[in-house]
């Protein structure tokens, strides 16, 4: 099987990788402190012996000392018998300068492995098959001035096996405690990861249909509960956007309903005979009324398509609202002279922006206004700003149902059916002042109480937003 072929490995599940480094995180220390524990009984067991053979070898040197004739020299063999009485496993050997064996303990031969190994701390310790010894040598003097080495060895085979049996016990004791520790940690991270298998069973059973789930942020420990915080405000933008989505979509399928049932009468009724030219002329105009009104719908959805999704680019440049304002005035004359609606422009203000698409706003708000306002009445732009920005309130006669308020920026809703009915457009207009006013980092309100409708458009400096 070729290496592309071949499977790929899966990866460890998170349990498995933090249990796998919390035991060998465990294991480290375990037997790290298995080996202090060891040379700690191991160093106990050389000062032990150290100073046992230094005593012995004090006491040799104390009995020669004391020799100063011959007899005595003759009676040191006995005193050394006698002091060593008790002494298992201990042996001393004397050898004169000429390297001859002058005393050697009984049922003990010469430790010539004492002067094979190296030195340790002055010790020398060795194995000789399964015995092992630990021994000491030094000069030593008559008192008469005989020069001896003196060489006290100790057999040690009684440390060495409770060493080794404490060293297996301690070894599998680590062993079973490491084994332990790593089963714990798996089923302390086994436990401490429910929130998250909670979540992931969550996260599996979202559809379409079923958005509303949410996690119970109080129940989530407070490493885990800014992701769960995180995750329901995704869900909550999700179900809005799904929301808003479906809704589009109903409204875009009833509004393009509607002309194209129209077109397809139209047509329908002027086939079902012969027709003069002048008919078919009517026919033709008709049609040409609603597909200028689809032209302008599909535009505006465009439009509010490309400013969903942030492919809009701004063109900024300074902006006189006041000379802005005065042109629209003059646009929508025609229009306000025919309902006898009188426009005002007052105040004063300068922005950065892109200068079409503030326009096409403030032409919204400003046709919506004139279509709403009663005969005789007046509409008024009032422009002002401070550091923040710049603030463009626009002011019709006439009140909104308090409960027609938060829903006049969704899209193609416009209040009364009737308005629809009449002509008077899609519902499109005041959601395109909105995503306008946010392309420019604003927002817009509406207020609408004591006989006076105001839509306000408050919108930052530019660089404030940049920068």
């Amino acid at each position: 099987m070729s290496l592309l072929s071949s499977p790929m490995p899966h990866p460890l599940s998170l349990t498995a990788r933090v249990s796998l480094l919390f035991g060998i995180g465990v294991t480290v220390v375990l037997f790290s402190l298995g080996w202090l524990v060891a040379w700690s009984v191991d160093r106990h067991f050389l000062e032990i012996d150290r100073h046992e053979l230094e005593g012995k070898l004090a006491l040799v040197a104390n009995l020669l000392a004391k020799v100063d004739s011959p007899e005595a020299m003759d009676a040191v063999p006995k005193e050394l018998d006698d002091a060593l009485v008790g002494h298992a496993g201990l042996s001393v050997t004397l050898v004169d300068a000429r390297g001859n064996k002058w005393f050697a303990s009984r049922d003990l031969d010469y430790p010539a492995g004492l002067f094979r190994p190296p030195q340790v701390h002055g010790l020398a310790t060795w194995r000789e098959g399964d015995r092992g010894y630990r021994g000491l040598k030094a000069p030593v003097t008559s008192g008469d001035g005989r020069a001896f080495t003196a060489a006290i060895v100790l057999d040690i085979s009684h440390h060495l096996h409770f060493i080794d049996t404490f060293k297996q016990g301690l070894a599998v004791a680590m062993t079973l405690a490491a084994l332990l520790s790593a089963g714990l940690g798996w089923l302390a991270v086994h436990t401490g990861l429910r929130p998250l298998r909670r979540m992931t069973d969550l996260a599996a059973g979202l559809s379409a249909s079923h958005l509303d789930a949410r996690l119970p942020e109080a129940d989530f420990p407070p490493e885990i509960r800014s992701l769960a915080t995180a995750f329901n405000a995704m869900l909550d933008r999700l179900e809005d956007s799904f929301r808003r989505l479906s809704e589009f979509s109903a409204d875009i399928a009833h509004e393009l309903r509607t002309p194209v049932s129209n077109l397809l009468t139209q047509a329908q009724v002027a086939l079902s005979r012969a027709r003069s030219a002048p008919e078919y002329r009517e026919v033709l105009q008709s049609s040409t009324e609603e597909y200028e009104r689809l032209a302008h719908m599909i535009g505006d959805m465009l439009f509010l398509a490309k400013a969903d999704n942030r492919l809009l680019a701004l063109d900024r440049e300074d902006i006189d609202l006041a000379t802005e304002a005065g042109g629209l005035v003059e646009f929508h004359g025609i229009l306000a002279e025919e309902r006898d609606i009188r426009l005002e422009v007052a105040g004063s203000a300068n922005t950065e922006g892109d200068r079409l698409m503030l326009r096409r706003a403030l032409s919204n708000l400003l046709s919506n206004a004139i279509r709403h306002s009663p005969a005789g009445g007046t509409v008024t732009i009032r422009l002002g700003g401070d550091a923040a920005g710049a603030v463009i309130a626009v002011e019709n006669p006439g009140e909104i149902p308090a409960e027609q308020l938060p829903r006049l920026f969704d899209r193609f809703y416009t209040g009364d059916p009737a308005r629809r009915a009449g002509g008077e457009g899609a519902g499109l207009g005041l959601a395109i002042v909105r995503s306008i006013v946010e392309l420019h980092g604003g927002e817009i309100s509406v207020v609408s109480n004591g006989g006076v409708t105001r839509f306000v458009m408050r919108l930052p400096h530019l660089t404030q937003i940049f920068h």
